[in-house]
């Protein structure tokens, strides 16, 4: 098998916690928990982040959902490392069997989160508890933000070539909720209304069969890294996020998706489906009205949005993973765009097979 033969995402798997949260209870128990220590406009603020229609319900990677408020850093630390190593396992699980594939056909694992930090990396937690074998290459990438996906593909991407005759496991898992923080302050109460937990899988092969993956592009503004981002405080990370994020992302969203259709000659009239990182609805109307988007385009990422927030990195194999199940076409475009901290902002072009 040649090296330069086309890669393909050959299965997807997206799969969330089974404990959900509508809106209007996880805005009681943070008023229930922390009203209190809370100002009349931070009260203000979170009736009407909670009450917003365009999120309907999020997932969480507890016990119990009121366990979120109660942990110690050491506890918050455990849980995630369960719950992202539990999540990522049925999710590299469910992409193999929908692949038709076994363990021993995987030569590589390329895992992203930036939700919590292990040494070693959750990729090797994977190799335990799957099976795999001990001696397939393992790699794990942190601090992409949302938009780690499409980093990690281009690396998956990479490994495969230098492998084609196997399969590459592509892997984001975020337990946002292992970052939960709460105070007056408009960063954290956006956070916790936007945030829930879930992990995609994706399989890479040279089989031609799926999406092929036709080219990729990033675009980093570090000078706006402060923007969107986790800060430490007192051993913990907090996010941060900016009002002018939305006009901030548009940008760099419309620069790279325009950087990448120019160079494969495309327009962005002939993308035929659109998969957007959910974000939240400013960001997407942003990255909408910079770019182009018919509004009819968004509702794979509208949906995803109201059925499971923004889970960060995972959350553009949600979309693309919809969009799949309702219908593509042999020969249809279709771009993958996520984006976050950096601040960057990634494009993918796939064309199905």
């Amino acid at each position: 098998m040649s090296k330069n033969c086309p890669v393909h995402i050959g299965s997807i798997a997206c799969v969330v916690p089974p404990v959900s949260a509508g809106q209007d209870l996880a805005a009681e128990l943070i008023r229930e928990h922390y009203a209190p220590h809370l100002t009349q406009r931070s009260l203000g603020l979170i009736r009407a982040a909670f009450s917003h229609p365009a999120i309907r319900k999020r997932h969480f990677a507890v016990q119990e959902l009121s366990d979120i408020m109660h942990e110690s850093p050491d506890q918050r630390m455990e849980r995630f490392t369960g719950q992202s190593v539990a999540l990522a396992a049925r999710a590299v699980t469910e992409a193999l069997d929908k692949a038709g594939l076994s363990l021993d056909d995987v030569k590589g694992l390329v895992v992203n989160t930036c939700t919590g930090y292990l040494c070693p990396g959750i990729s090797s937690y994977l190799v335990e508890k799957l099976g795999f074998s001990r001696t397939i290459g393992i790699y794990d990438l942190v601090g992409s933000g949302c938009g780690g996906a499409i980093p990690n593909l281009q690396v998956s991407e990479a490994l495969l070539r230098s492998q084609p005759d196997g399969a590459v496991v592509s892997v984001s898992v975020e337990i946002c909720s292992a970052a939960f923080q709460m105070d007056n302050d408009l960063s954290l109460i956006l956070s916790n209304a936007l945030f829930g937990d879930g992990a995609a899988a994706a399989v890479l092969w040279t089989r031609p069969q799926g999406f092929e993956l036709v080219s990729s592009a990033g675009r980093y503004v570090p000078e706006q890294r402060d923007a969107v981002r986790f800060v430490h405080k007192q051993g913990q990370l907090h996010n941060q996020l900016s009002t002018e994020l939305p006009g901030m992302v548009g940008a760099a969203a419309a620069q790279v998706v325009g950087e990448l259709l120019a160079s494969q000659g495309i327009a962005e009239g002939d993308i035929a489906h659109w998969a957007l990182h959910t974000g939240g609805v400013k960001i997407i109307e942003a990255v909408r009205d910079r770019i182009g988007i018919p509004e009819e385009k968004l509702q794979p990422t509208r949906r995803m949005l109201a059925e499971y927030g923004n889970m960060s990195s995972p959350t553009v194999w949600f979309v693309l993973n919809d969009i799949a199940q309702n219908g593509v076409l042999p020969g249809d475009w279709c771009l993958m765009l996520a984006y976050g901290a950096g601040l960057s902002a990634h494009a993918c072009l796939l064309r199905k097979v």
